[in-house]
């Protein structure tokens, strides 16, 4: 069965965005360094945007997954850099209730988030990506299996948090981790 999996850069405190939503890669939260490019190319390589991938040369399908899941906020980041689909190598679904400009390569999901990937995990294929927001990954905590958190040696205070939503306990223990030459930990926690 597939596994739906929570891939997504951290602040220290848990954010994953500044307070105002926006795209948070580069400075001050979320610096990307030759050592982090190298990581994402080596491991993850499907989860670098379309202009990304062609300015490194990467090419092929992807090594861990074949959908990407997100949510409207997070969909916009890539909407504001001119791209309607920034994943068009994998199958791109966006949930939003309120989307009303749409790609005809990505599927809108208007409601029953947690439907929608049940039945996805269910399907043959690899894992399901996870790419946020906050909001989304709390309204399906129940089925993700795996936290991948870039850990970035950054603390902000406020912003928007790795998981967004009323009060819930979930488990998950840790299977591994990398010390990235730039700082940057990736923690891999599996559901116990």
């Amino acid at each position: 069965m597939r596994k739906l999996v929570y891939y997504v850069a951290s602040t220290l405190d848990g954010y994953i965005a500044g307070p105002d939503g926006g795209d948070p890669s580069g400075e001050p939260y979320f610096p990307v360094t030759k050592s982090d490019i190298d990581f994402i190319v080596g491991q993850y390589p499907e989860t670098l945007p379309a202009p990304a991938r062609q300015a490194l040369g990467v090419s092929g399908p992807g090594h861990v997954f074949d959908t990407v899941l997100e949510g409207r906020a997070s969909y916009e980041v890539g909407l504001a850099a001119g791209l309607s689909n920034a994943y068009p190598h994998l199958r791109h679904l966006v949930f939003s209730t309120t989307l009303t400009a749409e790609d005809p390569s990505i599927e809108v999901v208007r409601g029953q988030a947690l439907e929608r990937v049940r039945e996805l995990k269910s399907e043959e294929g690899k894992n399901l990506w996870l790419v946020g927001g906050g909001t989304l990954a709390h309204s399906l905590l129940p089925e993700i299996d795996r936290l991948v958190l870039k850990q970035h040696s950054s603390i902000i205070g406020s912003g928007i948090p790795l998981f967004n939503g009323p009060f819930q306990i979930h488990s998950f223990r840790l299977s591994g981790e990398t010390a990235l030459d730039s700082g940057v930990r990736v923690l891999t926690y599996d559901r116990v």
